[in-house]
């Protein structure tokens, strides 16, 4: 049993350490006592303020690894603290700086410190990489996103993670690879209507979720990775967008200055909130195109999850991935120091999709000869 401390406690951190802690000894930690108290009574619980650096040092000394589960503002700053503490790290912070920058002090520390690790960013690269070991891939797209089983007008949507990281994918410039050159758009772009048989008609864009794989899988011709929401909610986007309401730039209204983001985030929140109660679908297809054995083939993967045993489905396929690594971590079969991104793990991809399997998370795979 291996003692574990896991930074964050909102609808995915809260996920992850009740799944770890039916193995191991887990402490959660969160500035939000609310958060805190809805954790069962055996996951020891700590509210403070993670920004603080002095503050973290002390928390995670005594553990053996760190599980990181806070809001991507703050996860490049505190994955490199832990980096700088000598402490293992599995993160699922989606955050904009290069992790690779912290390559180097990961491996002057040896720690294993290891990244973006939940659905997509996440069990797709894991997939990826599976499949770039025995094949020459061509061709490699993701398209994912999560739903409410419920629509609700006007966005039909509702978020697990922090809604201003939700709003960094509406205007981070979407990033993808075509014949080899890598092609930068604005987010939302492209906009095309996918059928998927087990729940109809979704719209997908371009959003910048190749990330590391742009680096890592430069030899891959042509990557893409799209989001998908209900037809109809990337327009309501663009209007909120191109009006200046995602603008870090301070605009004056009597007297007072204010970021837009920040008020669009204060108003939003409420509206995309899970609530008690709300059910959620996690929608992913995978197309991995390329030559096997000297046969042009493609291997198709889907995921329709939904929530289940009281879950949401979005903390359950990110949450359950990162716990897997994290076993792999502990069990010392994943011991590459340094930073890693998760298409570093391809040759672990059966074991982490029998963890999954085991906890009702499934990927229907099939292969077509071309």
């Amino acid at each position: 049993m291996a003692k574990i401390i896991v930074l964050g406690s909102g609808l995915v951190g809260s996920v992850m350490a009740k799944d770890l802690s039916n193995q191991h000894d887990v402490t959660v930690v969160d500035i939000s006592k609310n958060n805190l108290e809805k954790l069962p009574k055996k996951i020891n619980k700590i509210c403070e303020d993670l920004s603080i650096e002095s503050k973290l040092k002390n928390l995670i000394k005594e553990f053996d690894i760190v599980v990181g589960a806070l809001p991507g503002f703050m996860g490049y700053k505190v994955m490199e603290r832990v980096i700088k503490c000598g402490k293992n790290i599995v993160d699922i912070s989606f955050y904009p700086e290069d992790p690779f920058q912290l390559d180097k002090l990961a491996k002057e520390n040896k720690v294993v410190a290891v990244m973006d690790c939940g659905v997509a960013p996440g069990m797709g690269n894991i997939i990826f990489s599976h499949h770039d070991r025995s094949m020459q891939i061509s061709e490699y797209e993701c398209l994912v996103g999560g739903l409410p089983k419920i629509r609700v007008w006007p966005y039909e949507y509702q978020a697990v993670f922090s809604p201003i990281d939700v709003i960094e994918e509406y205007i981070r410039p979407a990033r993808y690879v075509q014949n080899s050159s890598v092609i930068t758009k604005e987010a939302l772009s492209d906009t095309e209507l996918i059928n998927f048989d087990s729940i109809g008609t979704l719209e997908s864009w371009n959003s910048d979720g190749l990330r590391t794989l742009i680096k890592t899988m430069s030899h891959v011709p042509n990557m893409i990775e799209k989001t998908l929401r209900y037809p109809g909610c990337v327009e309501y986007i663009k209007v909120l967008r191109e009006s200046g309401f995602f603008s870090y730039d301070e605009v004056e209204i009597n007297g007072i200055k204010v970021r837009p983001i920040d008020l669009t985030s204060k108003l939003l929140f409420p509206k995309w909130e899970m609530k008690e109660g709300d059910e959620d679908y996690t929608v992913m297809r995978i197309k991995i195109k390329g030559l096997e054995n000297d046969k042009n083939v493609c291997y198709t993967y889907e995921l329709l999850d939904s929530f289940t045993e009281n879950t949401i489905s979005m903390a359950r396929t990110t949450g359950f991935t990162c716990t897997a690594v994290v076993n792999l971590v502990l069990d010392n079969k994943y011991k590459n120091l340094g930073v890693s991104p998760p298409e570093f793990l391809g040759m672990h991809f059966k074991e982490v999709n029998e963890y999954l399997k085991e906890r009702k998370v499934i990927y229907k795979s099939k292969k077509e000869v071309l």
